[in-house]
């Protein structure tokens, strides 16, 4: 499958069999070839294009395009991806086999909230791989008890939901949302063992993942429709909409999801009268609120939890976390209170891999590090810079770009179009920005981003809509596919 390149570059919109497709990248190379009157104009528009950016995307005929071309026909096709490999990343930056820099504004989509090959994560890694990885939940380890207990003490400790008891390790944000599904399923069993209460409600918007039950709660057509029927039960409301809580939550319900900030859905933030209504109501019913934190939470607002930012009221009854927990390490939790626990027996659920002493270690020193006034208090600080320059930006291109949504470091940029050119054409410059929702860029860098590479980045996304919007630079995206949590 041949690597995706825009039709202007000079591999693809070559013809002449006589000239060999050539990757030209030096000013001399790129000069001479200019001259060259035997190469049709559009080859030649391409490579005056391609010699004025930092780092265009990898042409056909690039170390890139060969191991990419060797590899994709052994992967099942699950993503499309824009051309760079990525191979080694430091910090707020990363570098493609062909040895050109970005500056990552994804964070491997929110999970690398200490940056790339942090030093102290690398450390704790490798000491705990030589003495235990893996010993399976048929045996105690040391660490899977540490982090349940540190999860639930800092929880308290940062103003996060005071009921909570106790933790449930696992591998990834989709089994923390499997598991806070089950438990609830089990709490309306055991609380109405004569009626049935099985349903479940969560939002429109929402994402919380890709196995069937976590797919059941994410009501989107292009993911759910290949694989339904979904799990049955399932019920979906409109994010926000408090009027419509009292008759969305029934006494059939037994668990209601929902995140405080959709951040695949485009970084919309849920109102303090939008979770203390559910609140209210799961309680009056006898529901189970789960509040999805596996994007927004561990520091991503500028609270340990996101929910520890809203009144106390609506506060949950489970709460799920993923990605930065183990900053590129795969482990998940779900934290629950006593009114979830007490329906919760020894067999209920389980995990091979999940609580593995070297995940727990790592995840540990992590929550350490993102729980640190260091950490939290510079939050409001980078947002605001951020907010400086899209309020720049927005000065600049009134016609295009409608509103700024998010807290702290989970940001959405609303524009009137595809944001497509705009990813590739910031890529092409150094910068690394995702999408969400409809026509929505996505800013959830590493928490540990300076102010100086917010700049930085900045600059370089202003390049990429001017090019875009007033130059009109023809870019070619491809645009990379939702996350599998």
């Amino acid at each position: 499958m041949a690597l995706r390149i825009s039709s202007k570059r000079i591999c693809t919109a070559l013809r002449a069999p006589r000239v060999n497709c050539v990757s030209i990248r030096s000013a001399s190379a790129a000069s001479a070839a200019l001259k060259d009157s035997s190469l049709p104009r559009d080859v030649k528009d391409s490579i005056a294009r391609d010699s004025s950016l930092p780092n265009p995307d990898p042409s056909s005929s690039s170390k890139t395009a060969g191991l990419v071309n060797k590899q994709l026909p052994y992967m099942v096709p699950t993503y499309v991806r824009p051309p760079p490999m990525f191979e080694k990343g430091e910090g707020c930056y990363m570098w493609d086999v062909e040895n050109r820099k970005y500056l990552d504004f994804t964070a491997g989509i929110a999970v690398n909230a200490l940056g790339h090959c942090d030093a102290g994560v690398a450390q704790v890694l490798a000491e705990q791989a030589t003495q235990l990885m893996h010993t399976s939940n048929l045996y105690h380890n040391p660490h899977t008890g540490l982090l349940s207990k540190q999860l639930i003490q800092l929880t308290h400790a940062t103003g996060g939901f005071a009921s909570a008891t106790r933790t449930f390790i696992c591998n990834s944000g989709s089994e923390a949302n499997e598991a806070a599904i089950k438990f609830a399923r089990k709490v309306g069993k055991s609380v109405s063992p004569e009626k049935d209460k099985y349903e479940f409600v969560s939002f429109h918007n929402s994402f919380h993942g890709r196995t069937m039950g976590s797919l059941s709660a994410t009501p989107n057509p292009k993911y759910q429709t290949p694989f339904s029927p979904m799990v049955p039960g399932f019920k979906y409301g409109t994010f926000n909409d408090v009027e419509a809580v009292n008759s969305l939550v029934t006494e059939a319900t037994c668990g209601v999801i929902v995140e405080p900030i959709q951040g695949e859905g485009g970084v919309n933030v849920a109102t303090p009268e939008f979770l203390t209504a559910l609140r209210k109501r799961c309680t009056e019913v006898g529901a189970v609120l789960i509040f999805d934190e596996i994007q927004c939470g561990l520091g991503r607002t500028g609270t340990f939890w996101a929910h520890g930012g809203y009144p106390k009221d609506c506060h949950p009854d489970i709460v799920t976390t993923a990605k930065a927990l183990g900053n590129g390490f795969p482990i998940g939790a779900t934290i629950v209170n006593d009114f979830v626990c007490d329906h919760i027996k020894t067999g209920d659920h389980g995990t091979t891999f999940g609580g593995n002493p070297l995940g727990s270690r790592v995840a540990s020193y992590i929550l350490s590090r993102l729980s640190s006034p260091e950490i939290l208090d510079s939050i409001p600080a980078k947002e605001q810079t951020f907010r400086k320059h899209f309020d720049a930006l927005r000065q600049r291109f009134p016609g295009q770009i409608r509103e700024v949504r998010g807290k702290g470091l989970i940001l959405g940029l609303q524009l009137d179009t595809d944001p497509t050119p705009i990813i590739t054409a910031a890529r092409e410059r150094g910068l690394l920005v995702i999408t969400c929702g409809t026509n929505t860029l996505r800013f959830v860098p590493p928490l540990t981003i300076t102010e100086a590479e917010i700049d930085e980045g900045m600059k370089i996304l202003g390049q990429a809509m001017e090019s875009v919007w007033v130059q009109g630079e023809d870019v070619e995206g491809t645009k990379g596919q939702q996350e599998m949590r």
